[in-house]
């Protein structure tokens, strides 16, 4: 229940507000639409108008963009192209917020603390600190009225899919954009990332190569995250590197990413390669960023290993037991036949028991986009199919990974280490792991 005394809850006057900023910009579509302009040229004329808007409506076309499968591949591209960075705001802001969170004294609780913000998105921006105990800290702060802006954004994005639908009804997005808007409530609640931070944290703990901030309780607040820095270099810097480093790096991010899915139905929902650094030599992995995270429900990961058993032993009938379990509805044969196509895909990898790429000769930016576009017009027979919600993280996050590997160039045994991270895999033994980790960092 919202906090009526929260002068940034979600409130109607700032969502009328942000609502006709937005419908300003996105003016130029809705002519364009009207004057019967083809699938690109909307496209186009779309992505402009969501650059204007900036905010939250701009990260998740970011975010529609990087599942393959969910827009017209005309508005995939053009989405693919809107930046993630956005000025950062001046020092008038940075006082209000720190005020608003740690008191009117707040810099006395910092040895130091820069007014330049070291990065900035859509939702806010970071600035580096230093500690009493001389610790290098790194402060997330949102930006003002994000509440109000994500919950106006997202009425206007179910409009934005209700014309994608009218125009291409092989799928039903009506659960993704449900999920969608659940996962971005969650990432403005910096108190439970520091949670999320906490989890990876535990789950990752067997591995001393795997690093992830610490963060500072006392120092952060439901939109203010204080962490420790990480001093590390991003994951472009090593890609002239030789192989053998390169596949490190790779087997780093597999277990990283992998482990915890496994072991305890959690996945990070964002691989950007911004949210990756290494230390020196890349003998470490740093993970940065915890807003997105996707907890399943324990039975959703038997459908994840038994899909992987199913097409490895060309058993259809687990095959198709795997679609039930994760919710495809009204599953024919022609239904499983298509979805098999991109389940084929995505577990392609892991099912060829050799040293190997991801995906031979294929450019990073276009991972998975022609087995895509080969589903879809399958689908366009059938559909329109519903997409249920806990597939959308998994399938973003999968191909986010499998482009990470495209940029390294990593050749790795990949079905090797997958059937090592599900040996022994039992659904309840996942649930209990799931339910301690949970409880342990408050997040129950």
């Amino acid at each position: 229940m919202t906090d009526p005394r929260d002068p940034e809850r979600n409130r109607i006057t700032a969502r009328i507000g942000r609502v006709a900023k937005v419908g300003a910009s996105m003016s130029s579509a809705v002519v364009a639409r009207a004057s019967g302009a083809d699938q690109a040229t909307l496209a186009r004329v779309l992505r402009q108008a969501l650059g204007q808007s900036k905010g939250p409506l701009m990260k998740v076309a970011q975010l529609l963009s990087t599942i393959p499968d969910l827009l017209p591949q005309a508005y995939a591209e053009e989405f693919r192209k809107l930046q993630a960075h956005a000025p950062a705001m001046g020092w008038p802001f940075v006082q209000r917020r720190m005020r608003a969170e740690l008191g009117e004294n707040w810099e006395t609780k910092f040895a130091s603390f820069e007014r330049e913000a070291a990065a900035a998105a859509s939702l806010g921006q970071v600035h580096r600190a230093t500690s009493h105990d001389g610790r290098a800290l790194a402060c997330k702060l949102q930006y003002p009225d994000m509440t109000s802006a994500v919950e106006a954004d997202l009425g206007q994005l179910k409009t934005l899919l209700g014309l994608f639908k009218s125009m291409d009804g092989s799928l039903d997005s009506s659960e993704a954009i449900e999920e969608v808007g659940e996962r971005l409530r969650e990432e403005l609640d910096y108190a439970r990332e520091l949670k999320q931070m906490r989890l990876f944290a535990l789950m990752l703990a067997d591995d001393p190569r795997i690093q992830t901030p610490e963060p500072l309780e006392e120092l952060s607040t439901k939109r203010l995250l204080t962490m420790t820095w990480l001093e590390g270099k991003g994951l472009m810097h090593w890609l002239d590197e030789p192989q053998e480093l390169r596949n490190r790096i790779a087997e780093l991010m597999f277990k990283a990413w992998w482990g915890p899915m496994t072991h305890y139905g959690v996945i990070h929902g964002d691989p950007h390669l911004g949210n990756y650094a290494l230390t020196e030599n890349a003998e470490g992995l740093q993970l940065l960023d915890f807003g997105c995270v996707r907890i399943f429900p324990p039975r959703f990961l038997e459908g994840v290993v038994g899909l992987w058993r199913g097409l490895k032993a060309e058993d259809m009938d687990q095959v198709a037991h795997s679609y039930e379990i994760w919710g495809f509805k009204n599953l024919n044969a022609e239904l499983i036949d298509a979805l098999t196509m991109w389940a084929r895909f995505i577990y392609g990898p892991m099912l060829d028991d050799r040293v190997r790429t991801i995906a031979d000769d294929v450019p990073p930016g276009e991972y998975g986009r022609r087995e895509a576009f080969a589903v879809r017009a399958r689908l366009k027979t059938l559909g329109p199919v519903l997409i249920p919600r806990e597939f959308v993280f998994m399938d973003r996050a999968a191909i986010g990974l499998g482009a990470a590997f495209l940029h390294l160039r990593a050749e790795l045994n990949f079905s090797e280490m997958f059937a090592q991270s599900v040996e022994g895999f039992s659904t309840e033994a996942l649930a209990q792991r799931q339910s301690d980790a949970v409880k342990q960092v408050g997040l129950a």
